[in-house]
């Protein structure tokens, strides 16, 4: 089992990919909650250069309500995560699949929700 929904985005840069992604996951009903420039803080903190990575925090609300109803501690798995990452033919956006990630607690109900969350992140992923 796959743990993310991954989509290249052919010659597009990771400050082009990262408008359309956010812009995709907004249609979607998420909001970006974090954000973290890991090459810029890679560099600032162990002086190491790398590629281009971000890691945007998503959350849908209306979802995260329904997961955390269910389980109170879920929070610790929330927002779900989208990276962009600077690759040789453009940028690799990397959605986190829910259902994988939930998968070790045992509630029927969650991994209804997470399955709800995954199609969401999976079509924003594919619309950017």
């Amino acid at each position: 089992m796959s743990y993310t929904h991954d989509r290249l985005l052919r010659g597009v840069t990771i400050d082009d990919a990262d408008m359309r992604v956010r812009a995709a996951l907004a249609e979607a009903g998420f909001g970006v909650l974090t954000e973290i420039d890991v090459q810029a803080t890679m560099k600032k903190k162990i002086d190491a250069d790398m590629d281009g990575y971000r890691i945007l925090g998503a959350c849908n609300p209306n979802m995260a309500w329904q997961a955390i109803g269910l389980e109170p501690r879920i929070g610790a798995m929330l927002p779900c995560n989208v990276i962009l990452r600077s690759v040789t033919d453009g940028t690799e956006v990397s959605a986190i699949d829910p259902v994988a990630s939930m998968a070790a607690v045992p509630n029927p109900e969650l991994h209804a929700v997470a399955g709800k969350v995954r199609d969401m992140l999976v079509a924003a992923v594919d619309a950017a």
